[in-house]
């Protein structure tokens, strides 16, 4: 196992051991099947890059890990209820997220609707709950990830994305649509994480640009992906955006010119990557990282 994969790992583990302390079993009376119903998304499994992503940043800016913890699983909540509704059949209408049933299959539609809830809702009671008023880091943190979930950030994109099906639509358009559904809510853990830090303005700058460019690039390997993979290794239904008549890098510009776009905003990552090693920063994970989303095969 690479020092990557190790590091990535350990990350991933520490927030599997985390969600259910965060989001616990609750008594027929205190949430009955609408919390089963979450914890049966949130609980999963899933790659975990978001949460994976606000505590590397803290770890590269020597932050407290155990104040950043909070957060992390707050995000992931977050990530998780959009999953649920985005797989609802007035959404995207998908049978299967991470390998297995998605939620509104095993549970109906309305305690899928209500799943989601009870996770968006209690990501912003967890945050409260860590939010110190003589930390404004903790305050700034909290209000980064909500503005990325809201109209602002990833329900905004989620619109455009609705409104989009089976038209053609421009590129700066593809690319507002994709920075706000899919960019907003990996930009959050990273600028959270460099709150949580009170780090300086020029580092979180550059954070920004890294994550600006990730997120784009995140985007468009998952339009490849769609195109190119099997529904099994993809655990979800490959081939929708085609079906569904959506815009995509793929679909707009081919399968070749949507790689060329990946490369570029990978270099744009690592360019961020490699100013930030510049002020000192241990940067190997943070590029490691941008090189597996790269290549990542779901």
């Amino acid at each position: 196992m690479s020092a990557f994969a190790e590091r990535y790992s350990q990350y991933q583990e520490a927030v599997e051991k985390a969600l259910p302390l965060f989001f616990p079993v609750m008594a027929e009376n205190q949430g009955g099947q609408a919390a089963e119903a979450a914890r049966y998304s949130l609980l999963g499994g899933g790659k975990r890059i978001r949460p994976v992503l606000l505590l590397a940043v803290t770890d590269m800016l020597d932050a407290s890990f155990d104040r950043a913890m909070p957060f992390a699983c707050a995000v992931e909540m977050i990530h998780t209820y959009s999953l649920i509704h985005d797989d609802l059949p007035c959404m995207d209408d998908d049978d299967l997220r991470r390998g297995r049933p998605t939620c509104h299959k095993v549970f109906g539609e309305a305690m899928a609707v209500l799943a989601g809830d009870a996770l968006l809702n209690r990501a912003f009671e967890v945050m409260l709950e860590h939010v110190d008023l003589q930390n404004p880091g903790t305050v700034a943190a909290a209000r980064i990830v909500a503005q990325a979930a809201g109209v602002l950030g990833m329900i905004g994109g989620q619109a455009l994305d609705l409104t989009s099906e089976g038209k053609i639509i421009s590129l700066t358009e593809l690319q507002l649509l994709h920075r706000l559904k899919t960019g907003a809510l990996l930009k959050a853990p990273t600028l959270a994480g460099a709150a949580l830090a009170g780090t300086t303005q020029e580092i979180t700058e550059l954070l920004a640009q890294f994550a600006d460019a990730i997120g784009l690039a995140f985007q468009i390997q998952d339009d490849i992906l769609d195109a190119t993979a099997d529904t099994q290794i993809l655990g979800k239904s490959a081939g929708k955006d085609l079906r569904d008549q959506k815009s995509t890098y793929a679909t707009l510009r081919g399968l070749d010119a949507a790689r060329g776009f990946l490369d570029d905003a990978m270099q744009d990552a690592r360019a961020a990557l490699n100013s930030l090693a510049e002020h000192g920063l241990k940067i190997d994970f943070l590029m490691d990282l941008t090189g597996y989303l790269l290549t990542r095969a779901k």
